[in-house]
């Protein structure tokens, strides 16, 4: 099983970024995926989550109206756009498979100026 996070990087406030988690070794469809990160000092939080088929989404409410989950079934991948980024959106960025406990490796998103 993997877990590969892509698209961090240094944005400064009201930028966006789009992270991917390109997933394999599981049914990818079958499950519903979320984003966590944890910033510094902290402890991990959920951002975001979307059922199997991508017809539900559920957000943090720091995150609502600002960060967009979505997936491609076809593409095993899930993303997450974020938008009017914030200094305290800094963060490492996770996805993980909920039912099964997969977590990938994290990618680093720094919001600054």
């Amino acid at each position: 099983v993997q877990l590969v996070e892509s698209g961090g990087g240094l944005v400064q406030p009201g930028g966006s970024l789009r992270l991917s988690c390109a997933a394999s070794g599981f049914a990818f469809s079958r499950y519903t995926m979320s984003w966590y990160r944890q910033a510094p000092g902290k402890e991990r939080e959920l951002v975001a989550a979307i059922t199997s088929v991508g017809d539900i989404a559920n957000y943090a409410e720091s995150v609502k109206g600002r960060f967009t989950i979505s997936r491609d079934n076809a593409k095993n991948t899930v993303y997450l756009q974020m938008n009017s980024l914030k200094p305290e959106d800094t963060a490492v960025y996770y996805c993980k498979v909920p039912m099964l406990n997969y977590w990938g490796q994290g990618t680093q998103v720094t919001v600054s100026s």
